[in-house]
């Protein structure tokens, strides 16, 4: 059977915005702007390893290691992270975060050189007129600022990713200025940035569009294009996607949409979507270890309803749709049960529907718990089980389950002794 003809796809009736095939790649935050997140406790050495390791097997392409001028502490962790990646060749390639400032962007460079492989510096300033004003800057002290400090780490052997902060409330002539100045000082990627998470999608689309229309084309150089966004409005992975619709080459996120103020676009999410859109093809089995291992790391959690990972996502009690997943089941066809209600595959990320009882639910519900758990579904204890889910407040837990059977078995021995 082929599935792709039991859905009509209204997502793709005049072409999807970004053309299967096209190279998406992504860079994490996790450990650098995600742990900026005022809530979160900042993990121990061996847990960013732990964290990075499971970046390498999602395949994403490079992860921001730090910020090592922050301090000792901030320096020794982004040291053991790039000597992981050096040690264990990782594919994964490193980033380090600093401001435009020789201070910033020297110990990277320190740490380049002891471990041996490329750190690309992400020398990021405002630029936004609000910003300029709180900071009484000019565009011009910007732009010598810019020139200084791009110039400063090409000098010492660093490839530049330039970013500037609050792109998306910038002036079109600011914008072209500031990158325009750091590609002929030597950054060979920019970064375009919703930092409070104003833009909507078009405005996404509009500020990429612009970037590579009037400074990266004009500029001869051959350029990556990033995009890093916020979830302040809740549009982030809209604003990625359309960001990626205007011909952006990568786009930035953090796990669990970890970040300043309510975060930055999820990770996890920005990886179902890409796959699920033909856009990636990968082993994302390991997704939900890499969101709860962050979770764990950070002293934060996975909401239950949150979509995927979330103890919830796959998770139901309601007798009309556990009635059609278990028919699905019958037939021996899996991607016909993750998608007869569910927009989302799971087994595509190492998971599995899951049906449970409730006050909602059918006697359906009942026979394939008890099929499942490997135990008879006869009427008798069928019937006792689905008259007490219709009295409970809640999901029954499967130790609440079981005694049930325990009980009804017990009777029937006193009854025979």
């Amino acid at each position: 059977m082929n599935h792709s003809d039991l859905i009509y796809d209204w997502n793709t009736v005049e072409g999807r915005d970004i053309p299967a095939g096209r190279k998406v790649m992504l860079d994490d935050e996790t450990l650098r702007d995600g742990l900026q997140n005022p809530s979160v406790r900042d993990p121990s050495t061996p847990e960013k390893i732990r964290i990075l390791h499971l970046m390498e097997d999602l395949g994403i392409d490079t992860v921001n290691i730090g910020l090592p001028g922050a301090g000792p502490r901030a320096y020794a962790d982004t040291e053991a992270l790039a000597r992981e990646i050096a040690s264990c060749r990782m594919r994964i390639r490193p980033n380090c975060a600093a401001r435009t400032h020789k201070n910033d962007i020297h110990p990277i460079a320190e740490i380049s050189q002891k471990v041996g492989i490329p750190i690309e510096a992400a020398t990021f300033l405002g630029s936004s007129p609000i910003r300029r004003l709180v900071e009484d800057w000019t565009v011009d002290h910007l732009q010598r600022t810019t020139e200084d400090a791009v110039k400063f780490a090409v000098s010492e052997g660093l490839p530049v990713m330039y970013v500037t902060e609050d792109t998306t409330r910038a002036d079109p002539e600011t914008v072209k200025t500031l990158y325009s100045t750091a590609i002929r000082c030597g950054a060979r990627s920019i970064v375009l940035c919703d930092t409070v998470g104003h833009a909507e999608p078009r405005g996404a689309f509009n500020l990429v569009k612009f970037a590579i229309d009037e400074v990266v084309r004009p500029s001869g150089e051959k350029i990556r294009v990033d995009w890093h966004g916020h979830n302040d409005r809740g549009l982030s992975i809209a604003n990625s996607l359309a960001a990626l619709a205007a011909g952006a080459d990568q786009v930035h996120g953090a796990a669990n949409s970890l970040g300043e103020r309510v975060g930055n676009t999820p990770m996890e999410l920005m990886l179902v979507n890409l796959r699920l859109m033909g856009l990636i093809d990968r082993d994302l089995s390991k997704l939900k270890e890499y969101s709860e291992t962050v979770a764990r790391a950070t002293r934060t959690v996975v909401p239950p309803n949150y979509p995927v990972v979330g103890r919830d996502a796959f998770r139901t009690a309601t007798g009309v749709h556990a009635a059609a997943i278990i028919k699905a089941y019958r037939k021996n066809d899996v991607v016909l049960a993750d998608s007869v209600y569910s927009g989302v595959p799971a087994h595509l990320f190492g998971l599995e529907q899951v049906i449970e009882i409730g006050p909602l639910s059918g006697r359906s519900n009942v026979t394939f718990w008890l099929e499942k758990h490997g135990i008879a579904a006869t009427d008798e204890l069928v019937d006792r089980i689905f008259q007490a889910a219709k009295q409970a407040e809640r999901i029954m837990t499967d130790e609440e389950l079981l005694a049930l059977c325990g009980s009804l078995a017990q009777q029937k021995t006193s009854v025979k002794t």
